[in-house]
């Protein structure tokens, strides 16, 4: 359940089974015969509800023998350690989001595993062309509205060696593409001693650029505050690292920026937003904003509405805001905007940038796009340009003219433009 984070750690724990002997596959939502896993997700309200909605599933599963055991890991049992064995004690066995070895032992019941602590060995859940690749755990940054702190703790950069090893391995099994992940990708190698590195990210984007196989890299979840801007000019000259940047700004009025707690302000934001794409031509930004923070007046969301005309983000999404119990909001605030008004705020934002993304992709009918082909459906081949993350993103659908491969890369045409979607045809 939950974000590209969680899926990573699914495909470790399918990797330590399988070394342990036992047979294990990965399917959302499908329960067979044998034991489950699930892997919850304690991130906001909806997730940890459909986190709940699965484990009930799986238990009514087991009550009726369609299944033998159920053990839970990951966010929500890691925050909720104490009361959730109370409230389901038809788990089998509860456990934390890193404790990927007690995990396995309750399933084999002997058998040697692997540490997960030094083995980073996995079974891909992506089609095998691309993969995520996370390069640190955690987050120092403690946003008032963020309970990511509470579940994962400090943050823990990963060792560039591991990293570049890791991706050697599974360039070896066919990953063309990687998308790079983390909860803070600014704070990469920061808190690693020991390695004399001024640059950890920019040197890390390199080496991993450098290996042969590498096709694309892609960049998830920068934080603005403390942004590494020696990144900026790596994107630039490097062909295989995409001109895309997550990069989740939250808002753009003062009071509520220094309310959330985010270490910046809207002036730093527009500066950093201008030389990213003074560094970077091209390229491709896709933020995260929310509306309905506690204390966001309308004219702090009409401040919001204006800066989403203003930038023309590439790719967008909003949420509204939702209270997390033991957060420094919920502490400090009193979550006082009803529901139907966060809910008209993100509707109205979520408006502007469908206009903004079909002007968008309008401007690319006629250019040619280099298309990694992801699937296939009876009516056309689906696939995605460079600025297009897996599952998130636009998909460009292209014509069935000619055979093609999943997994290749092919220059496309641009025919015609949706605001989420390209058409095209393969040359």
């Amino acid at each position: 359940m939950g974000c590209s984070k969680n899926l990573v750690d699914s495909e470790r724990v399918l990797h330590l089974l399988a070394e342990a002997g036992i047979d294990a596959v990965h399917e959302e939502a499908d329960f067979r015969d044998g034991s489950v896993i699930i892997n919850t997700c304690g991130f906001i309200g909806d997730a940890k509800e459909e986190s709940i909605a699965a484990i009930l599933d799986a238990c009514r599963c087991k009550a009726e023998g369609i299944i033998d055991k159920v053990y839970v890991m990951g966010c929500l049992s890691e925050r909720y350690s104490k009361e959730l064995p109370t409230e389901i004690p038809e788990v089998d066995g509860w456990f934390g989001k890193f404790d990927w070895d007690a995990v396995v032992k309750a399933v084999t019941s002997a058998a040697p595993v692997v540490s997960s602590k030094f083995d980073w060995g996995r079974e891909l859940s992506t089609p095998r062309h691309h993969a995520y690749l996370k390069i640190a755990e955690g987050c120092n940054r403690m946003c008032a509205f963020c309970a990511i702190p509470l579940i994962t703790g400090r943050y823990r950069s990963r060792r560039p060696d591991e990293i570049v090893e890791e991706v050697k391995q599974l360039v070896a099994k066919g990953v063309k593409e990687f998308n790079v992940i983390a909860q803070d990708l600014s704070n990469y190698g920061r808190d690693l001693k020991g390695e004399n590195n001024s640059t950890p990210l920019a040197t890390l984007l390199e080496r991993i650029s450098d290996i042969p196989g590498v096709e694309w890299i892609r960049l998830h979840y920068a934080y603005p505050a403390d942004f590494p801007y020696e990144i900026l000019p790596v994107m630039a000259s490097r062909a295989n690292i995409c001109k895309y940047l997550d990069i989740a700004l939250q808002h753009i009025d003062d009071k509520v920026l220094d309310n959330m707690h985010r270490h910046i302000d809207a002036e730093a934001t527009r500066r950093l937003l201008a030389r990213i794409r003074q560094e970077v031509p091209g390229i491709h930004i896709r933020t995260t904003l929310m509306v309905g923070f506690p204390g966001e007046t309308e004219e702090a969301f009409e401040r919001l509405v204006d800066f989403v005309k203003e930038q023309r983000f590439d790719r967008m999404g909003a949420f509204a805001y939702c209270e997390e119990e033991d957060t420094r909001a919920a502490r400090e605030f009193s979550d006082d905007i009803p529901q139907d008004v966060k809910d008209r705020r993100v509707q109205a934002i979520m408006d502007i940038q469908e206009e903004i993304a079909l002007e968008i992709n309008q401007k690319k009918i006629g250019s040619i796009q280099r298309v990694i082909i992801d699937s296939e459906n009876d009516d056309y081949y689906v696939g995605r340009t460079q600025y297009d993350s897996p599952e998130v993103d636009p998909e460009v659908l292209v014509e069935k003219n000619k055979e093609l491969e999943i997994g290749e890369f092919y220059d496309v045409k641009i025919t015609r433009a949706m605001p989420f979607e390209l058409m095209g045809t393969a040359l």
